[in-house]
């Protein structure tokens, strides 16, 4: 174990006192896991969409103060009692979700929502006693989807934790840990499109680049990417978009037009934006007879969509998908694996790289569109 098992960390962390207000850097302390629990040093982070929702406390229930962060690779620092698959040392990349492997969902191969870890945003503190690990100066500082990594070390369940190959780099990998695998494995476990297949893409920000290039992996001959911002079209093509649909474009159903490009309809769309009326498109889209569409964007909780019965008696698929139905021990670690076979490449979603002290700059960046995904450097 390592010198610092047991005992109180004292360390950096970005923390968020208020809604919308700047992250304050500054020393807190973390206390040493409990049972089924590990801690880990963060080495890299990253940041994503949810963090600066939630970080805005626009439509949610506000929990303050809070240390966000949930897409990061590190190595385990100590384990708690009852953890016995992780040990000091391990790279690993710590998930929003997770798999205890004890529950229906776990031992289901059809699922990877967890009964006991799957995604919480309301907690604020640990399952096991309810408690936070943060504290400064014995104020409580709460969790963020069970990860907090804008943390020089934190605390995880054990069962939100994926091993992975300490060989790969962990400032580029990290990004599977959320938004990347999301719009992967959507299409690859869900969609499944074929070689020489036509793919729709709704959404081309980070998650639906990410199910693009699920598409340019599973050999689609033609990615049409949907989106309202022509200035995302350029840079859709490094990850396979072969045609691009602006629906401002025309005045009629966006769904039309690409039933109209493709002779009645594509074999598979992805919808990434979380969007209502995208939704309707996205489905009403695929071909008859055998087309799938299948949702990945989180909509507003009020949000319902119709269509007529008679789209899905003709033969059409709608689905969704959590986290792309990866499991995130027993999978996400093979994800990572076809990172290193270059089967996968992960470089061209990565746009910035700062170090932990400027961490604001990475909101800053989201907030104005320019990045899909900034790096932060813990040790910077």
């Amino acid at each position: 174990m390592s010198n610092t098992a047991g005992q109180v960390i004292r360390c950096k962390a970005a923390v968020a006192w208020e809604a919308g207000k700047p992250l304050v850097v500054e020393e807190v302390e973390v206390a040493p896991p409990q049972r089924m629990e590990v801690r880990l040093r963060i080495l890299v982070t990253s940041l994503c969409h949810t963090d600066v929702y939630f970080w805005e406390a626009k439509g949610q229930t506000p929990l303050f103060p809070r240390i966000f962060g949930h897409e990061a690779g590190g190595i385990v620092e100590s384990v708690g009692e009852g953890v016995t698959d992780l040990q000091p040392g391990d790279h690993v990349l710590p998930i929003f979700t997770g798999e205890c492997k004890d529950c229906r969902h776990c031992k289901s191969e059809e699922s990877n929502m967890c009964d006991l870890l799957r995604i919480n945003t309301d907690r604020g503190a640990m399952l096991h006693d309810g408690r936070t690990r943060f504290s400064k100066n014995g104020q409580p500082i709460y969790h963020f989807l069970g990860t907090s990594t804008f943390s020089e070390y934190t605390v995880v369940h054990v069962g939100s934790v994926a091993k992975i190959n300490p060989q790969a780099p962990l400032d580029k990998v990290c990004v599977l840990s959320c938004g990347i695998s999301t719009g992967l494995g959507a299409t690859l476990n869900v969609a499944k499109p074929t070689k020489g297949s036509t793919v729709a893409i709704f959404g081309l920000g980070a998650v639906g680049l990410a199910a693009a290039e699920g598409a340019r992996i599973s050999g689609a001959s033609r990615i049409i990417g949907v989106d309202l911002n022509a200035n995302r079209f350029n840079d859709a093509r490094k990850f396979g978009v072969t045609e691009f649909v602006n629906p401002k474009d025309y005045d009629k159903p966006v769904q039309q037009v690409i039933a109209e490009m493709t002779d009645g309809g594509v074999d598979r769309s992805v919808e990434c934006t979380g969007n209502a009326n995208a939704m309707i498109s996205a489905f009403e889209c695929v071909h008859d007879g055998w087309g799938v569409a299948v949702l990945v964007g989180v909509p507003n909780k009020d949000d319902a969509f119709k269509t007529h019965p008679v789209n899905l008696l003709n033969g059409r698929t709608l689905k969704g998908t959590f986290f792309g139905n990866y499991k995130p021990r027993s999978d996400i670690p093979g994800v990572v694996e076809k990172y290193m076979k270059k089967e996968l490449e992960l470089e061209k979603f990565i746009t910035h790289e700062i170090p932990f002290s400027e961490i604001n700059k990475a909101f800053d960046y989201m907030l104005r569109g320019e990045s899909l995904r900034c790096i932060i450097r813990m040790e910077a």
